[in-house]
């Protein structure tokens, strides 16, 4: 992402559309005036829910915080794996407080990320990161919610742990990136796979062969903004108002409909978060 590209153009309406991941707070929003504002922009082109995802435990109060400001914005909390060393005692008791929370419709984004080691300072090594992702899986087991997995470059210790442990009722994996062998191996287990814009990269050939192999009931569609904007505005900051242009492009790679896809997708949602209204 780069702060000298302009926003993408408002894209044609697509409704009804629901926002499976993104990150209000990394996209600007700081109170509740500014998230009105950009869940109104979403609105305007039919994205009517989103929800919004923490990565470490400022972000997740925010994001609580976030969810009770308005209606349209719902709430996932817990540490990114990247930042499992600071799950001490504390952390893990607020997060608990934080996902029993009504707003909060997921526990997310955890999981596993082995590109990072080595290269971030200060990023939690892997065997921190299991242990960490094993805490979660537990948590979302005990307070019945989906969990919500970041994953990358970790397919195979990923499954193993999930097998391991026992995967909670709903397992979603957000920004799904691996190939299409990944994708009919989380189907087979009965697991959410959810699409961002880089599904909409011409480079990226078996994500895309990847997005022909899952089924209907088991897709969702995301942002992750501010980052990952669809083609043609690749580096460009992304908004929740962005994801009509990942539902087109997913669309015509399924051979779908755009408004098929976004009543599938919205359908989906509305299942696996439990939206109550």
């Amino acid at each position: 992402m780069s702060a000298r590209r302009p926003a993408p153009p408002l894209p044609e309406p697509l409704a009804p559309l629901v926002d499976a991941h993104t990150h209000l707070d990394a996209c600007g929003a700081t109170d509740a005036a500014s998230v009105a504002e950009m869940v109104d922009r979403a609105a305007g082109v039919g994205v009517g829910r989103v929800v919004t995802v923490a990565d470490d435990l400022a972000a997740a109060r925010w994001a609580v915080d976030a969810a009770h400001w308005d209606d349209r914005v719902y709430a996932a909390v817990a540490l990114h794996p990247t930042r499992a060393n600071a799950l001490d005692e504390a952390a893990r008791a607020e997060l608990e407080k934080l996902a029993a929370d009504p707003r909060v419709v997921a526990v997310g984004e955890t999981g596993l990320d082995y590109y990072w080691p080595g290269k971030l300072d200060g990023c939690a090594d892997i065997e921190t990161q299991i242990e960490g992702f094993r805490w979660h899986i537990d948590l979302a087991k005990r307070i019945g919610k989906p969990l919500m997995i970041h994953n990358r470059e970790a397919d195979h210790d990923l499954l193993t742990v999930l097998l391991d442990e026992g995967a909670p009722e709903t397992v979603i994996f957000h920004c799904f990136s691996s190939d299409a062998n990944m994708a009919l191996s989380c189907v087979a287990e009965g697991y959410i796979l959810s699409f961002s814009g880089t599904a909409s990269f011409k480079n990226a050939h078996e994500l895309r062969e990847a997005v022909k192999v899952v089924p209907d009931d088991q897709l969702l569609v995301e942002t992750d903004a501010p980052y990952l904007t669809p083609h043609p505005y690749r580096g460009a900051p992304n908004e929740p108002y962005c994801l009509p242009y990942t539902v087109r492009a997913l669309a015509e790679l399924r051979a779908q409909e755009p408004m098929e896809l976004a009543e599938i997708s919205t359908a989906n949602a509305r299942r696996v978060y439990r939206f109550t209204a």
